[in-house]
C-alpha cells in the first residue's frame, strides 16, 4: 500500500540497483553524489529507489548512505532483472512523486533500464557522467562526461525536460562514509502488473563463468602494448598475485587481443580508484589515464624515460620491464617471507 508524501520539495533520487538481495557499491557512490548535489538545491531531499523480492532489508543500508527516504516496489515478478517491469514501475513512480534529478550507476544493468525510463518518460539522460554539479544560475543538474575520445569535456544541461537523468560509472565518485545509526522511511508502492503482461519469459539460468572485477580492486598491476604479446600478462598475473591484486590492462591490449575487455581501464573501460596502480608498458594516453586518476599511489615502469605516464606516477622506474618486474616479485615474496 502506498502512503502519501509531500511531492513541493524538489526530490534527488538515487536507482539502488541490487542483484539477489546483494546492493551494487555504485549505488552507495550516487548517493554520496546526490547529497552534494542536494547542499546546492535548497529545499532539496534525497531518496532511493528500490526494486526487487523480498529486498526490503537493503534499504537501511540507503539510510546509512544518506537517503532520507526509500520507495521500494517489492513482487515476485521483479525477483530477477527484465527492462519492462522495472522501467514501467518506476516510470510510474516519477510520475507519482515527479523527482527533478534521477541517478544511476552506469552498470549494464543501469545503462539498460536508464535508457528505456528516459524514452518512456521524453527526458534527457546524460551517459558516463564524470563529474555532476548543480548550475549555480539555474539551479539544475549540470553533468560532465568526456566527449572527442576523451580529448574534451562536455557539460550537458537538461532545461526543459524532467526528470533530468545521468548514469554514472562505478569508482568514478568517491564512496561516502556511512553513518551506521541513520534512519528514513520506506515507502512501499504496487506494481501492479502480471507475469502475463510482460512478453520476456525465464525459462532457466545459464551460470556465467566468474569474471574480474577490477572496478573495486585495492591493487591492480596492469599492461599495456609495451608488453609485446600476451606473455607478458603472465609475468604482471604473477606480482597481481604476490600482491593480493587483479590485472588490467590498455585499451591496445585488449583490441589486439591479449587481454579480455573485461580487465581494461580507462575511457572505454573500466574507471578504478584502487590504492596501488601499477603501470607496466602504458605510455599514458588521455584514454587510459581517465580510468585511474583516482588512484591513490601509481607506480609506472616503461623503457621510454619521456612517457606521458611519468608526468602522473607518484614513482617511476625507467627500464625494461621484463627485467623489473621478475625482481619486484621476488622483493615481494620475500617481504611475504618475512625476508
Amino acid at each position: 500500500m502506498s502512503e502519501q508524501v509531500e511531492t513541493s520539495s524538489p526530490r534527488i533520487w538515487v536507482f539502488i540497483e541490487q542483484e539477489d538481495g546483494q546492493p551494487h557499491p555504485v549505488s552507495w557512490e550516487l548517493l554520496g553524489a546526490a547529497q552534494r548535489l542536494a547542499n546546492d538545491l535548497p529545499g532539496s531531499v534525497v531518496e532511493g529507489v528500490l526494486l526487487g523480492h523480498n529486498v526490503a532489508g537493503v534499504a537501511p543500508q540507503a539510510f546509512q548512505y544518506g537517503a532520507k527516504r526509500v520507495y521500494l516496489i517489492d513482487d515476485p515478478i521483479l525477483e530477477f532483472y527484465r527492462t519492462m517491469p522495472y522501467g514501467m514501475g518506476i516510470s510510474k513512480l516519477i510520475t507519482k512523486y515527479k523527482p527533478e534529478i534521477f541517478l544511476f550507476g552506469a552498470t549494464t544493468l543501469g545503462r539498460d533500464l536508464a535508457g528505456m525510463i528516459a524514452t518512456h518518460m521524453r527526458t534527457g539522460l546524460t551517459a558516463d557522467c564524470t563529474e555532476l554539479a548543480i548550475d549555480p544560475k539555474q539551479k539544475i543538474l549540470a553533468a560532465t562526461r568526456p566527449t572527442f575520445g576523451g580529448n574534451l569535456m562536455a557539460t550537458i544541461l537538461c532545461r526543459q525536460h524532467r526528470p533530468q537523468m545521468a548514469t554514472v560509472r562505478p569508482r568514478v565518485l568517491p564512496m561516502p562514509d556511512p553513518i551506521p545509526d541513520a534512519t528514513g522511511e520506506i515507502i512501499r508502492e504496487a506494481l501492479d502488473m502480471n507475469e502475463s503482461d510482460i512478453p520476456l519469459r525465464r525459462l532457466r539460468l545459464i551460470p556465467s563463468e566468474a569474471k574480474v572485477n577490477i572496478e573495486y580492486a585495492d591493487v591492480i598491476v596492469a599492461g599495456g602494448r609495451g608488453l609485446g604479446g600476451p606473455h607478458g600478462f603472465k609475468l604482471l598475473g604473477e606480482l597481481a598475485d604476490a600482491l593480493g591484486g587483479v590485472v588490467g590492462a590498455s585499451r591496445p591490449a585488449v583490441d589486439a587481443g591479449w587481454m579480455d575487455y573485461e580487465h581494461q581501464v580507462g575511457q572505454t573501460g573500466k574507471t578504478v580508484r584502487p590504492k596501488l596502480y601499477i603501470a607496466a608498458g602504458i605510455s599514458g594516453a588521455v584514454q587510459h589515464t581517465v580510468g585511474m586518476s583516482g588512484t591513490d599511489f601509481i607506480l609506472a615502469i616503461n623503457s621510454d624515460p619521456r612517457a606521458p605516464i611519468f608526468q602522473m606516477a607518484n614513482a617511476s622506474i625507467v627500464g625494461d620491464l621484463y627485467e623489473v618486474i621478475p625482481e619486484l616479485i621476488k622483493q615481494v615474496k620475500g617481504m611475504r617471507n618475512g625476508h
